[in-house]
């Protein structure tokens, strides 16, 4: 990737990220094997679906734990 300077757009879970080159624009994101690919339309869309997986479960988990802080105060 000589040439570029990448900076992260978005972060869709913990591990996946995408990143955009301040100058030509290009756009990467991290593989299942946490490889720099070129971010295609296929690849976005998976990641607009990680990131809705990623959230709900982050929510629901935090959700779950207030729930068992509450009840171990009374």
């Amino acid at each position: 990737m000589f040439g570029h300077d990448f900076y992260v757009t978005r972060d869709v879970t913990y591990h996946v990220k995408e990143y955009a080159c301040r100058h030509c624009q290009k756009q990467l994101t991290t593989n299942s094997s946490g490889n720099l690919i070129e971010l295609t339309p296929k690849f976005k869309e998976i990641n607009d679906v990680l990131e809705r997986i990623h959230y709900k479960r982050h929510k629901k988990s935090r959700s779950q734990i207030h729930s068992n802080l509450l009840v171990f105060k009374h």
